[in-house]
């Protein structure tokens, strides 16, 4: 059994959850002992197709045409189109319709959590459908004091500075506004927003916001990986995600999995596995205060029971889950 695994636009996407998405199926498939290949061009029994451009399209169809199974991953819904894109929550009805008529056409589709997987069957979508998280690799983010050193230093930071970070594309839906609102009610601690997108991409209010109207103690570096990312995430002393919407949010895996203090906004998306015995939550920002003023005192620590949840969703857990999926599909 040999898989290809097909990302549409990756230089586009590649900074985005779903770009670090495949790069967790190669090391599950590799965990699982399972060839598999990038290449189109090359010889497959299953294509795992991660995208739903036109050439993803072209590609199911011709698949399905020599009699190759395939599997769709629907990373995407509607809810998490809207509040993204400039003119994005006009398309988004267009985007539900496109949606449901490429997932449909799968043999089986994989979806990160069973929430998504709701949503799915509610746009009436009948094909099997497997809730299996995106999985987080654990070693790579452990504490590490060398790559918090890297972290403090990139943005100039003293021991004694306190530090949220968040990291995520800039979108309304992320909940870029809220983190920067928040940061001013608390100009005595620093926040940090990683992640980046083509600016002519956005609404130009949120470009604004990027660029000028936010206050000193918010940074918008960009997009940064390796290191200083890793380091951030462990050398903070919290992750703050205030997202309105996700499939599963893999930055907060990858906080999870760092050891770190998360907050996150109490959405549908985390019910079935993250709670508040594991992360703290909150519905507005008079919370979002108020908690992250508890964890930098010392008074709120669920870091333990969090990494659990990381573990639980580790890359070797994930690869026996899409091992069973492929099997199944064969058969």
């Amino acid at each position: 059994m040999k898989i290809l695994l097909y990302l549409e636009g990756e230089k586009l996407i590649s900074k985005s959850g779903i770009g670090r998405a495949i790069k967790h199926q190669e090391r599950a498939l590799a965990l699982a002992g399972i060839a598999y290949t990038t290449n189109p061009k090359e010889d497959y029994d299953i294509v795992h197709i991660n995208t739903y451009g036109f050439k993803s399209l072209h590609l199911l169809r011709r698949a399905k045409k020599q009699g190759k199974r395939v599997i769709v991953h629907a990373h995407s819904t509607k809810e998490d189109f809207e509040n993204s894109f400039k003119g994005s929550n006009w398309l988004a009805p267009f985007v539900k319709n496109y949606l449901t008529f490429f997932y449909q056409q799968a043999d089986h589709i994989i979806t990160p959590t069973p929430y998504s997987e709701s949503l799915l069957r509610s746009y009436g979508i009948t094909r099997p459908i497997s809730a299996i998280s995106n999985g987080i690799e654990l070693s790579k983010y452990q504490p590490n004091e060398a790559k918090e050193q890297a972290f403090r230093q990139y943005f100039n930071l003293s021991a004694e500075d306190k530090v949220v970070v968040s990291a995520g594309l800039y979108f309304k839906r992320k909940g870029i506004v809220d983190f920067v609102k928040v940061a001013e009610r608390m100009p005595h601690v620093r926040f940090i927003w990683f992640g980046q997108i083509n600016k002519h991409l956005i609404p130009r209010d949120v470009v604004d916001i990027v660029e000028k109207n936010h206050p000193e103690n918010v940074s918008f570096p960009g997009y940064i990986k390796g290191p200083v990312f890793e380091g951030a995430m462990s050398g903070a002393n919290a992750f703050f995600f205030p997202s309105y919407e996700e499939t599963e949010g893999i930055v907060v895996l990858e906080a999870l999995a760092s050891y770190q203090h998360v907050l996150v906004r109490d959405i549908p998306v985390y019910r079935g596995w993250l709670d508040e015995s594991a992360v703290v939550m909150g519905s507005c920002n008079d919370d979002f205060v108020a908690a992250l003023d508890a964890i930098l005192a010392g008074q709120l620590d669920r870091r333990e029971a969090g990494y659990g949840v990381a573990e639980s969703r580790s890359i070797e857990a994930v690869s026996k889950q899409l091992a069973q999926v492929y099997h199944r599909v064969m058969e």
